[in-house]
């Protein structure tokens, strides 16, 4: 016989195999019948597409004004050592976005990605090909590093890039798979329930772990827009059923509704106070404390006040502060989240 339930089970195991430095399997369970793809699916995505990264955005060969170009004594044109230079994975080491750095080489030498090593950078696949010198070959660049997330090709990296220089397409994943599977597991004689296996790998500049863990903070900061459902005072909800809906509306009149002079309505503007109701909860004090406010602009938003019925005998109640204060910070986090 089935039983009524109240909420869903709650997995209680997690795994982490580490298979090598930048491999790993994450292993989560048990999870009810459809509750492991609802969650994998979107973690995978996000190991995939919020994985920071490092990558050269562009360019500078002396000598060399387009990738179309070649230097003299090197084996490789110019598109071939470009193409092996973005298989080449850079660390930035010092927390920083964006490095430039210097190099030049010279003589009869097989350049690896492990002689661009120094201070700054770091080569995570140390033995991959750059380019082919003869004996009386010289090269000098110059490579910009930049940290990001994604693909951003050449076109939208241009504005960002030197003139003299070549721009790159920037592949910033670190990613190289992010793979899961969904597997049957046994709770208490029950088969129905399921387990999920992340099997993640990284191309060495971040760990697997570190991936997994990056996406799953990424989540979390997504879905937090959603606070200000949960925060909704219930009492609110129902004052919008009764007569009090009339009164929480004039509160909410927008601040360029009440015909205030411009540089009135810049001031509070600048101060970021949207609403009539924002004024109504400050004091005498916090409105004369707001910058550059002169003593004209003062005596007008008092005025207005008085016209709106909020005069100096008005008494605002605790209840409806408490409700004007939560309404208006779920308002500013709808204007946040529309302007990121």
């Amino acid at each position: 016989m089935r039983k009524i339930k109240l909420a869903p089970f709650m997995p209680t195991e997690v795994e982490v195999n580490e298979i090598s430095n930048s491999r790993a399997e994450i292993i989560a369970y048990p999870f009810e019948s459809g509750y492991a793809i609802t969650l994998a699916h979107p973690l995978r995505r996000l190991i995939l597409s919020s994985s920071t990264g490092y990558a050269p955005i562009s360019v500078n060969i002396e000598g060399a004004s387009h990738e179309f170009d070649s230097i003299r004594g090197m084996h490789e044109d110019v598109a071939v050592f470009i193409i092996n230079l973005k298989n080449i994975r850079f660390k930035i080491k010092d927390d920083v976005d964006r490095v430039e750095v210097n190099y030049s080489f010279e003589g009869h030498k097989d350049i690896v990605a492990s002689d661009l090593n120094n201070d700054i950078l770091e080569v995570v696949n140390p033995d991959a090909h750059l380019a082919t010198l003869n004996e009386d070959a010289q090269i000098n660049f110059s490579l910009v590093i930049a940290k990001g997330i994604g693909y951003v090709p050449t076109e939208d990296l241009r504005d960002e890039v030197d003139e003299n220089s070549i721009a790159l397409d920037a592949f910033f994943t670190p990613v190289k798979k992010a793979n899961y599977k969904i597997e049957s597991v046994l709770v208490d004689d029950n088969p129905n329930y399921e387990k999920i296996v992340f099997d993640i790998e990284t191309d060495g500049q971040i760990g697997s772990v570190e991936a997994f863990t990056n996406a799953l903070e990424v989540m979390n900061k997504q879905l937090s827009v959603f606070n200000g459902v949960l925060d909704v005072d219930i009492a609110v909800v129902q004052s919008k059923k009764t007569s009090d809906d009339s009164e929480l509306k004039d509160y909410l009149k927008s601040i360029d509704s009440l015909g205030l002079s411009a540089r009135s309505f810049n001031s509070l503007d600048r101060a970021e106070i949207k609403y009539l109701g924002e004024l109504v909860l400050m004091d005498d004090n916090d409105i004369k404390n707001i910058k550059n406010l002169g003593k004209k602009s003062l005596d007008e938003i008092t005025e207005c006040l008085v016209s709106q019925g909020f005069g100096p005998d008005f008494d605002l109640s605790d209840s409806l502060r408490v409700t004007l204060n939560k309404k208006f910070e779920q308002l500013k986090i709808i204007k946040d989240t529309h302007e990121a």
